[in-house]
């Protein structure tokens, strides 16, 4: 087989779509893959050719997210996939390796996915580095803590998605530093987010908003849908869908959640992709009403060690000598002393001997600040030399809140 690798152009979209379709078994109505062509960067995708068929196909957003101690660049892998007629004959690998030294070139020293499988993307280097949280709450159970916060300044409004855009991006720029794994969103984005054709509701009704707000402005929103049902004995048992919730503070936060918690003809409310360490789980009286389940999130690849390790800020000091293993990035394979305080760090080559070795994977893991090497360790992926390198290490990664990207790109 003779491969070629090259990025495509708008004159390959529909070669492009049909490999993602059959490489993912779905098939996107129009108007959706008019808002995911509307979101493509051309220049930073890439195809796998066999001759003239296109067999593969993988493509990056460039993002601003935030890490530990504020945003960086970070180059967002999405779209990745091959023909099931050409599976294991390297093209993934390919396609890969390539992007991979693509993003190095463009300055980005972080890569980040959401994997359809996870054990994709470990053998290319990328670590899980954020969970996420279900919630599927019976309404009889959404009962509050008594100390539940409250504000009587603020006030709820409803408004309509397409109408309080402006609201909701002015709260989530506010919110966007306060958390590892939010990246801003491009208006391409912001349409993918309120669509509102069927197809997105898929039997769940209009997408409905709900905005909290005092005399200065809005402190919040929640984007929800309700799919309205009766039992056969007209008992209302509808299924309310929370699509998006940021409070800015505790009150707000909690005001907003009361509303959804409390529609009327709802039997029970559910919330997909929550933070770990989502506030709900303090708020509601009796948390296991909350029936959460638990997901793999934000997965990040350090493409760039040295810049990466530079760029984000620590919680404790640290001084350690890092030897990474690295197949796919080669010139992260060497050792590595990370010096750092809490204000800036320093990650410079070295050939002092390493008080831990461990695969590039760990180090993404870690990255956002949200698993402890410590826990790595006992799973086998560390080597420790020097006695305490790795609790100082883990320490100094750890950072709260909880990572968390928030919306699937």
């Amino acid at each position: 087989m003779s491969l070629s690798l090259r990025p495509m152009t708008e004159a390959d979209w529909t070669a492009w779509m049909a490999v993602g379709e059959e490489a993912f078994g779905n098939a996107l109505p129009p108007h959706q893959a008019e808002l995911h062509k509307g979101t493509t960067e051309f220049d930073r995708s890439l195809g796998a050719y066999e001759g003239d068929q296109l067999v593969g196909v993988t493509a990056v957003f460039s993002f601003t997210m935030t890490v530990p101690g504020g945003p960086i660049p970070v180059g967002g892998v999405t779209a990745v996939g091959v023909l099931p007629s050409h599976r294991r004959r390297g093209i993934l690998s390919a396609l890969m390796t390539r992007q991979l030294a693509d993003i190095r070139e463009r300055g980005e020293a972080v890569a980040a996915l959401y994997a359809s499988e996870a054990a994709i993307y470990g053998r290319f280097g990328y670590g899980r580095a954020s969970d996420s949280l279900f919630f599927n709450i019976p309404k009889h159970g959404a009962a509050f803590v008594r100390h539940a916060p409250a504000d009587p300044s603020l006030r709820l409004r409803i408004v309509k998605p397409a109408e309080a855009r402006a609201v909701f991006e002015k709260v989530f720029e506010a919110a966007l530093d306060s958390r590892p794994g939010l990246y801003a969103r491009t208006p391409a984005r912001w349409d993918t987010l309120l669509s509102d054709h069927e197809a997105d509701q898929r039997g769940a009704g209009p997408l409905r908003a709900v905005v909290v707000e005092d005399d200065g402005g809005p402190r919040g929103y929640a984007l929800f849908r309700i799919k309205q049902n009766f039992t056969q004995h007209d008992v209302p048992d509808g299924e309310l869908r929370v699509k998006e919730l940021f409070g800015l503070d505790p009150a707000a936060y909690a005001l907003l959640w009361r509303h959804v918690l409390d529609r009327d003809l709802v039997a029970r409310i559910n919330a997909w992709n929550r933070p770990v360490d989502d506030p709900l789980i303090h708020l509601l009286a009796e948390p296991r009403h909350l029936n959460a389940g638990w997901l793999d999130e934000l997965w990040i690849r350090l493409v760039d060690v040295e810049r990466a390790l530079a760029a984000r800020r620590y919680s404790a000091p640290v001084d350690v000598v890092i030897e990474v293993e690295d197949a796919f990035c080669p010139w992260n394979a060497r050792r590595w002393r990370l010096s750092a305080d809490t204000s800036a760090a320093r990650c410079v080559p070295t050939e002092d001997p390493a008080d831990l070795t461990l695969p590039v994977t760990v180090l993404g893991a870690a990255y956002l600040g949200g698993r402890p090497l410590t826990a790595l360790r006992g799973a086998g992926s560390v080597h420790e030399s020097r006695a305490g390198a790795l609790r100082e290490l883990s320490l100094a990664m750890s950072w709260e809140p909880a990572p968390w990207g928030g919306l699937i790109f």
